[in-house]
């Protein structure tokens, strides 16, 4: 277990860690007075932070921009000894409790006294970092990078912590593991059974991670700061690294190990292709939810870059009634247009601007996702993902997430505030923890006299788990199912980039593009560092997934029959004489042959219900998407209807399926068996009716098509007098 409390959020984002020293801290030149302290001192790129052993002491944060001086001392009495004198510093972790770090402006000066390491050697790599910080940002990137790059050199890849030490390494790479707002370097090694990342630092809680391929279930290629140089590996849920997100130095390096992945016997990986999953929630298979991740996944959004953090929509406008209605329009957010154009007044001055710009021209001068914007939500959860990036502070109170009825007042009114939201607000598993003040964290004062604690809810909303869960209703309504395709154009499709984005209203600044910038072509070290921080600060628009118009999900409705007979003037009356419990999901067909019960469901699943035994005797998954429909063709024969466009034969007898056939062009929603003629007729979703011939001729069911009727909408239900 780790026990340190130092963590590499306690430095700047981008900031290397690079060693600690065992060490003895005290504020006079003496190692045995009263005030000295116990602990590590360590030696990252712009800063020395001190850790006391005893963790009622805050920790001590020393940027070298701040040091007027580091030396060692060299007298009888001090032995290993290094001074560091600064006009300003930072206290950490007082009492270790997370808050804003106070910061200490006066002269003071800090004695070291290490306690094994040499203090010249020391002193050199100090004095080198100091001289660092007195140049420019650009320039002193560029010497940081040196020196890692150097040190980096002559680290090899230890294969004394690998399972098998006769293991041969595949290749190794310079590589980083993401995780937000750090990046920690480290060597990559690849054997035929093993993925090994070996860190730089002794910052991670094993010196060395591990993923057994035979346990990687997926990888995804990412983008990481506008370049294609990231890889996230997922394992198995019970390994020991479930989880890495790792960044090279370029795509070559990146896209060979990506490949050797791939094509490793070892791996056995879950695909999914984007057409499926499209057609899984084009057919209500799939919830809103589920499948806006997986578009994040795919368009290289990732939990772990706070730059590419998934972006969700806001779907409800109303944050001030006492009761949320799903049923009424008003409700809802437009799903048509992106958050800068719901407001007419606004967009028009918007527009107004856009006009008068100078190519290249943008719309909106911020995003809609951003490390800050997603801060601004998660502050409460992740208070130190804040800090970190902030230096050590929080937002002023008053433009904190305090309300849901302002914020959303503010992305509709604001000249420069148009984020969407983030997945936490539709997670019902967490239970809204992110509204909540989990740490009881001292966050100010607003103008008002009152403390910021817990997000403010509307009157709707009992509680933060039951806001999550009626905002997740309101995801997965009728209202949004009808017109989320649209938001997802905008998002990640035709409407993203290029003339349709123009005509949509959603067009924001260059950089933010992919494509629109190649750092590797930029030479000048003033140019790339200002692009890299406005690329990170700024935001970026999610990969293009599609190009064309997104298909609109399929929103099931109760069809009145065809043929009917009135048996309203007959009294009858129904009483349950069994209940037969055969599917998970629901039953959209059955029907009765003799003491069989034969039914189909939502999940692809065909049963078959033996009422003599009181048994299931057949069980099939006949598709991976909803069965609509089944009759008998024969003694033995059923045909059901697919919402994959197919019919299946099915053997009841033999338990095997004799056939299947693309019936349409769209779902087969309605089968109907005419004895006499023996003709079967098909009903789709593509405005079709169909009359099947030869259906029992195992083969020859296409070429039996008798006739064929066109329909203005899809068929709902189909009958025969």
């Amino acid at each position: 277990m780790n026990k340190t409390r130092f963590s590499m959020l306690l430095l700047e984002p981008g900031e290397i860690y690079f060693e600690d020293y065992s060490c003895t801290m005290n504020i006079v030149n003496l190692q045995a007075a009263e005030n000295a302290k116990q602990g590590r001192l360590k030696l990252c790129s712009k800063s020395l932070v001190f850790e006391p052993r005893e963790w009622d002491n805050p920790l001590l944060k020393l940027h070298f921009k701040d040091c007027t001086d580091v030396d060692t001392i060299k007298t009888h009495d001090a032995g290993n000894l290094i001074i560091v004198r600064v006009r300003q510093y930072a206290e950490m972790l007082e009492e270790n409790i997370l808050a804003p770090y106070k910061f200490q402006y006066e002269n003071k000066d800090f004695f070291f006294f290490l306690d094994f390491s040499s203090a010249e050697e020391c002193l050199t790599q100090m004095q080198q970092l100091l001289r660092a910080s007195t140049l420019h940002a650009p320039e002193h990137n560029s010497m940081i990078a040196t020196i890692l790059h150097s040190r980096y050199m002559r680290m090899v890849f230890d294969p004394i912590m690998m399972d098998d030490y006769t293991e041969k390494i595949v290749c190794e790479f310079q590589t980083e593991k993401i995780s937000p707002l750090v990046r920690h370097h480290g060597k990559l090694a690849l054997t035929p059974t093993t993925l090994y990342f070996q860190p730089f630092s002794n910052i991670e809680n094993s010196p060395i991670l591990k993923m057994k391929l035979d346990e990687i279930t997926r990888i995804y290629k990412r983008r990481f700061l506008l370049r294609q140089v990231g890889l996230e590996i997922y394992s198995a849920e019970e390994s020991t690294t479930p989880h890495l997100y790792l960044s090279f130095q370029c795509e070559n390096d990146r896209d060979r190990v990506y490949q050797i992945l791939e094509e490793s016997p070892n791996m056995h990986l879950e695909r999914v292709h984007v057409e499926e999953m499209t057609l899984q929630w084009q057919n209500g298979i799939v919830s809103n939810y589920d499948y806006l991740m997986y578009l994040n996944c795919l368009s290289d959004r990732s939990k772990n870059d706070l730059t590419q953090y998934p972006i969700f929509p806001w779907v409800v406008a109303d944050y001030v009634s006492g009761s949320l209605d799903l049923e009424n329009a008003d409700t809802f957010r437009d799903l048509s247009k992106p958050m800068g154009a719901l407001n007419p007044d606004r967009l028009e001055k918007l527009l107004e601007r856009y006009h008068e710009m100078s190519d290249p021209k943008f719309l909106y001068g911020s995003h809609y996702s951003a490390p800050g914007l997603v801060l601004f939500y998660l502050v409460r959860k992740y208070p130190q993902y804040m800090l970190c990036l902030q230096n050590g502070r929080f937002d002023h109170p008053d433009r904190m997430f305090n309300s849901l009825k302002d914020v959303y007042n503010n992305c509709l009114k604001n000249m420069s505030d148009f984020k969407e939201l983030v997945p936490e607000f539709y997670d019902t598993r967490a239970k809204g923890d992110f509204l909540v003040n989990i740490y009881d964290i001292d966050f100010g004062t607003r103008h008002d006299g009152s403390k910021v604690d817990n997000v403010n809810l509307p009157p709707w909303a009992k509680s933060p788990a039951d806001f999550v869960i009626k905002l997740r209703q309101a995801l997965e309504s009728q209202y949004v199912s009808r017109y989320l395709h649209l938001w997802i154009d905008l998002i990640f499709g035709y409407k993203q980039r290029g003339e349709e984005a123009v005509k949509a209203n959603n067009v924001f600044h260059h950089v933010c593009y992919e494509g629109s910038v190649d750092l590797d072509d930029i030479y000048d070290m003033n140019d790339r560092h200002a692009l890299e921080v406005q690329i990170m600060e700024f935001g970026q628009v999610p990969k293009q997934l599609f190009t064309k118009p997104h298909v609109r999900r399929v929103i099931p409705e109760v069809a009145k029959q065809v043929c009917t007979k009135d048996y309203e003037s007959n009294e009858y009356s129904l009483e349950c004489v069994d209940t037969i419990w055969l599917h998970k999901e629901a039953v959209n067909c059955v029907l009765r042959k003799e003491d069989r019960i034969i039914s189909v469901c939502k999940d692809g699943t065909l049963k078959v219900y033996d009422m003599v035994q009181r048994k299931q005797i057949r069980s099939v998954i006949l598709s991976s998407t909803p069965l609509s429909s089944c009759v008998m063709v024969d003694e033995h024969i059923v045909a059901v209807g697919s919402w994959d466009n197919d019919i299946y034969l099915y053997d009841v007898e033999y338990g095997r399926v004799v056939e299947s056939f693309r019936a349409h062009d769209d779902s087969v929603n309605c089968l109907k068996w005419l004895p006499k003629e023996h003709l079967l007729i098909s009903g789709g979703w593509d405005g079709v009716v169909r009359v099947w011939g030869n259906v029992r001729k195992t083969g020859q069911a296409l070429r039996g098509l008798k006739a064929e009727f066109d329909h203005d909408g899809k068929v709902s239900t189909v009958a025969f007098r």
